[in-house]
C-alpha cells in the first residue's frame, strides 16, 4: 500500500500545496472573501486540504477527497475550451457523469470505513464498491448486506439518490439538445435549436445559427 511507504506524506504535501496556491490565487481574485469562503466548492476544497495536511488525523476520511472532481467541475475555467469548440451543450451531460462517479466512489470509501469486517460480507474495497453499484440499480443480489438500522438506512438513501442520478443522466444523453441562449425578455437559457419563440413568455428569439 503506498499509505505505508515513505514517499506517502511527500505526495500528500505535494498536493496540498498545489491546492493551497489554487485556494490563495481564488481568495486573492474575489472582491468578497467571506461571501467566497461560503461557496460550497470552497468550503469542500479547504476541507479537502485539511485531510492533506494531517493525513494520519483524518485517516478515515480520506475517501472524501474525490469531492475534489466535482469541485474543479464548478469551475467555468474546466469547460471554457469546450464551448470554445462549440460542444458547450455537452458540458451537462459530461457533469453529470462526474456527479454520478463522485456519488459512487464517495459513497464506496464511506461503506467501506463504516461497514468492513462487520458481518456486511464487505472485506476489501472492491465488496464495497460492488455493493454500492448494486444498491444504486437497485439489483440488489443480498450476498452483501449492511447490519443493523444503520446499514439499511444507509442502503435506502444509496437507492434513492443513486437512482435520481441514473435518471438524471438519462435524460441529458436522450432529450433532444438544447442551444444556450438568454431569452430577452424573461432569461429563459435553454431553447430549441430551431425555436422563433420563447415558450415562457412568447417574445421573439434571435438565436444565431451557422446556416445549417
Amino acid at each position: 500500500m503506498l499509505r505505508g511507504q515513505e514517499a506517502f506524506l511527500w505526495i500528500d504535501y505535494s498536493v496540498a500545496a498545489l491546492l493551497f496556491i489554487e485556494l490563495g490565487a481564488r481568495a486573492l481574485a474575489s472582491t468578497d472573501i467571506p461571501r467566497w469562503l461560503r461557496q460550497l466548492p470552497v468550503i469542500v476544497d479547504i476541507f479537502i486540504l485539511a485531510t492533506l495536511l494531517a493525513p494520519t488525523v483524518f485517516y478515515n476520511l480520506g475517501f472524501l477527497r474525490i469531492l475534489r472532481l466535482w469541485t474543479i467541475s464548478q469551475s467555468s475555467i474546466v469547460w471554457r475550451p469546450l464551448h470554445k469548440r462549440k460542444l458547450g451543450a455537452y458540458q451537462e451531460t459530461i457533469q453529470a457523469v462526474i456527479n454520478l462517479l463522485v456519488f459512487i466512489f464517495v459513497v464506496t470509501g464511506f461503506v467501506y470505513t463504516a461497514f468492513v469486517n462487520q458481518d456486511s460480507g464487505i472485506v476489501g474495497y472492491v465488496d464495497a464498491l460492488y455493493f454500492t453499484v448494486t444498491a444504486m440499480t437497485t439489483t440488489g443480489f443480498g450476498d452483501i448486506v449492511l447490519p443493523g438500522t444503520f446499514g439499511k438506512l444507509t442502503a435506502i438513501v444509496i437507492m434513492i439518490i443513486g437512482i435520481s442520478l441514473f435518471v438524471r443522466l438519462a435524460q441529458l444523453i436522450f432529450r433532444p439538445a438544447k442551444v444556450h441562449f438568454p431569452c430577452p425578455q424573461c432569461g429563459l437559457t435553454k431553447h430549441d435549436p430551431d425555436a422563433v419563440h420563447c415558450k415562457a413568455c412568447g417574445h421573439i428569439l434571435n438565436i444565431p445559427d451557422e446556416g445549417r
